[in-house]
């Protein structure tokens, strides 16, 4: 049976022209870079790192693009992970998504709502708005027979 653990993910946004994204360069630090749509970028990292992902995407993206905007959206958003050698078949449960290969990533609807999944080593990672963090808490525990465990 998966863990069902809340993340601490900071989310930086990126939106720019496509030609510019197509040469951002991603910023290290285990961040991942999401190319969400053609103009958008949004990089996921820990928080302890997010000022210096977000002023490393800030610089590198000001001389491709210098109209571009990049903000930390980190209130935005909520993830949640099931975690274990069965976090792929619980996921199932929750949405008709692939789970991602570790490291990709994809979007769709995920316990009937939008949401980004990021794949990993034994763990799927769903990345909501912050306003569906309790629904999708919910819906892991009852459908996908998640046992929480708090942080």
């Amino acid at each position: 049976m998966p863990e069902l653990r809340g993340g601490q993910l900071a989310v930086i946004l990126c939106a720019a022209d496509a030609e510019a994204l197509d040469a951002l360069v991603a910023p290290g630090h285990g961040a991942r870079t999401l190319r969400t749509c053609s103009d958008e970028v949004l990089v996921v990292a820990a928080p302890d790192v997010a000022d210096t992902v977000a002023r490393e995407v800030r610089d590198r993206i000001a001389a491709l693009d210098p109209d571009a905007l990049v903000l930390d959206v980190t209130d935005g958003w909520s993830a949640w992970s099931l975690i274990g050698a069965d976090a792929a078949h619980a996921f199932s449960y929750l949405s008709a998504l692939p789970v991602p290969d570790p490291g990709g990533f994809t979007q769709g609807d995920v316990a009937r709502i939008g949401a980004t999944v990021l794949g990993g080593d034994d763990a799927v990672t769903i990345l909501v708005p912050a306003y569906w963090r309790q629904h999708v808490r919910e819906r892991a525990i009852r459908d996908a027979n998640a046992i929480e465990v708090r942080p």
